[in-house]
């Protein structure tokens, strides 16, 4: 099978006859019918039935028509992006996958404020703690950013081994609860298990199957869920439900003052251990300057976080 096949079977399908094809790509209606006679044969199907109106694909033929326009797209891309290249030079790339930080999202917006490259390609995804390390492990992302707590570290550093990927602590913070402005446990200095019953719980959904060690949530409270639970699947959501209802989550508690949502605070839970962020490469590779430089933004957000939730917590308390 060759993309030259592919192609006379697609504009087959545009023309709706051979002969018209043929005209098109200035070529004998012998030399394609051949071509595609032979391509027939070798996948056992027949494309179409041939009559004096042209040609109507069959089932097998339909079926085998988008797969050819796929492939001859793929083709197309990729010979523009190469082609591109012969001309100029290549853009810089660089991809991170988080689980839902805003210090993330403040450290990549940092990045792409000081860029100097002329042309580059970047990215950002959010997703669950499972899913960034898969990213990083099939190289679809250059750096992933989790968090490790007593409870999960041995397991989670034990899938990192296996996959060959190190961790590297950026900051170790106080676990906390997020609550709307304005909800009773709002402003005290701390809170307990207990002071949290009755209230519902809302968490980042994961897939079917994947273990609690994964949850984007502090993983002591994930295992004693409430009666009344909420499942999101993206931070904006999150947000959103916290601020109009008397849910709460648990996770680093880091604020950040570029993107916070005014509507949302955080207040530290009581005797816990901490939440160690960090972010995860391949072993033994040396970082390219691209993560060098997002890893230095990231723990620049992530100190400012840390002093900015701080600032919050003083003045909530005081006011209370």
């Amino acid at each position: 099978m060759t993309f030259q096949q592919l192609t006379y079977v697609v504009e087959i399908s545009r023309c709706g006859s051979i002969n018209k094809a043929a005209h098109k790509l200035f070529l004998s209606q012998s030399g394609i019918s051949t071509a595609v006679r032979e391509l027939e044969e070798e996948l056992g199907i027949q494309f179409f039935v041939r009559s004096n109106r042209g040609v109507e694909f069959t089932p097998e033929g339909k079926e085998f028509l988008s797969y050819a326009m796929s492939l001859l797209e793929q083709k197309q891309r990729i010979e523009s992006l190469y082609g591109e290249g012969r001309n100029a030079a290549a853009p810089v790339r660089f991809s991170v996958s988080t689980q839902r930080y805003p210090f993330t999202e403040d450290a990549f917006l940092r990045m792409l404020r000081t860029a100097e490259d002329n042309r580059y390609r970047y990215s950002i995804k959010e997703t669950g703690m499972d899913a960034v390390i898969d990213d990083v492990y099939d190289h679809r992302a250059d750096v992933g950013i989790i968090f490790l707590t007593e409870l999960t570290e041995k397991m989670i550093r034990r899938l990192l081994d296996a996959r060959e990927l190190d961790f590297h602590e950026v900051a170790a913070v106080a676990p906390c609860v997020y609550l709307r402005k304005g909800h009773p446990l709002a402003g005290r200095p701390e809170v307990t298990e207990s002071d949290l019953e009755g209230y519902p719980y809302v968490s980042f959904e994961h897939a079917q199957g994947v273990a609690a060690d994964f949850s984007e949530e502090y993983p002591e409270l994930t295992l004693k869920r409430p009666d009344r639970c909420i499942s999101v699947n993206n931070r904006a959501t999150m947000m959103n439900v916290l601020a109009q209802t008397d849910a709460f989550t648990t996770g680093s508690g880091l604020l950040v003052e570029s993107v916070i949502s005014q509507a949302v605070v955080t207040v530290p839970l009581a005797a816990k251990s901490d939440v160690r962020i960090g972010w995860i490469a391949p072993r033994g590779r040396k970082p390219s300057p691209q993560i060098e430089s997002f890893v230095r933004l990231l723990e620049a957000s992530v100190a400012d976080s840390i002093r900015f939730t701080q600032r919050l917590h003083q003045s909530l308390a005081e006011r209370n």
